[in-house]
């Protein structure tokens, strides 16, 4: 592991057969101790140094769980004991991170949803409730972009979908997230923004927006229910390694080292794990002091 405040990635430990899923999700460690840096359960060569909390008992609802951010935080989140629902448009890939769960010892369901379908996400939320008796945490990590032109050539269709899935999605499953937990003891949510959601890129006007809103959404909710046992608060990633940042990459016709140099003071982009890790910490026992906060992980871009 590395040294506590080292900005480099610890070494990779590689699975025995060079990256079967199960193998993978297994070398996890120690669930309830201190993760160190070995082979990642979501397909990074190495994973960060991570304290884990205790999660037994709590069941977590994770919305975008079939790759990128929201796998990472589904399989951290069983990892500490949580049992899981990974919801996801991609119904294979949501099948996927239950399966790496699973193998792992860990206890997780999959439900295919598409987000902002109102009458989808309230059945997602209630079959979590059906299914694991309630529902004590969530995180809200689904999200699309797709644009790479100014706004005045932006096609309308595209950026009402980005609307929809971004910030409809974002109303309707803390909407639905939040009767739950009212109606159970309370709960905690997380709500996965963007740096956009501060700093605005070229040609992203519709993710801009969407982001934009997706921490007016929290901030407000966060006041609403503050003192009713319910504790929402957002996680601002920077330049994440995930499939949806390396499309985009692809699509502007970007090279990494350029990426990197604009978006991180640290020389290299951050890990999926790294996002996790703020999640469980802002879904624990250890921020409960922390309301309406939208928490940047992100190599220290906004610091500049």
């Amino acid at each position: 592991a590395t040294k506590s405040g080292s900005s480099a990635a610890p070494a990779a430990i590689r699975s025995r057969d060079g990256g079967d899923l199960a193998v993978q999700a297994a070398t996890i460690g120690t669930w309830h101790g201190v993760r160190t840096s070995q082979w990642s359960p979501c397909g990074t060569e190495w994973m960060t140094e991570m304290t884990t909390y205790d999660f037994n008992d709590r069941v977590v609802l994770v919305t975008g769980a079939a790759q990128g951010m929201g796998r990472a935080i589904s399989l951290a989140f069983a990892g500490a004991g949580a049992r899981v629902v990974a919801a996801d448009i991609n119904g294979d890939g949501a099948h996927d991170t239950v399966a790496a769960i699973t193998a792992a010892g860990g206890t997780a369901s999959a439900k295919p949803t598409d987000v902002a379908d109102a009458g989808q996400v309230e059945s997602l939320v209630a079959f979590a409730v059906s299914t694991y008796g309630g529902l004590h945490s969530a995180v809200n990590a689904a999200a699309i972009e797709g644009e790479s032109v100014p706004l005045a050539e932006l096609d309308d269709d595209l950026f009402d979908r980005v609307q929809a899935v971004n910030v409809r999605s974002v109303f309707l499953c803390m909407k639905h997230e939040i009767r739950a937990m009212l109606a159970g003891s309370g709960g905690t949510i997380v709500n996965i923004a963007s740096t956009n959601s501060v700093r605005p890129q070229p040609h992203q006007s519709a993710y801009t927006a969407s982001k934009h809103a997706v921490i007016g959404l929290t901030k407000s909710a966060a006041i609403d229910y503050a003192g009713k046992g319910v504790r929402i608060n957002a996680i601002i990633p920077g330049s994440i390694d995930t499939p949806m940042l390396r499309n985009a990459m692809a699509r502007r016709g970007r090279e990494e080292k350029d990426v990197i140099s604009r978006l991180s003071l640290i020389d290299r982009f951050g890990t999926t794990d790294e996002i996790a890790s703020a999640a469980l910490w802002l879904s624990s026992e250890a921020s409960t002091f922390t309301i309406g906060h939208a928490l940047a992980v992100d190599g220290g871009y906004l610091a500049r």
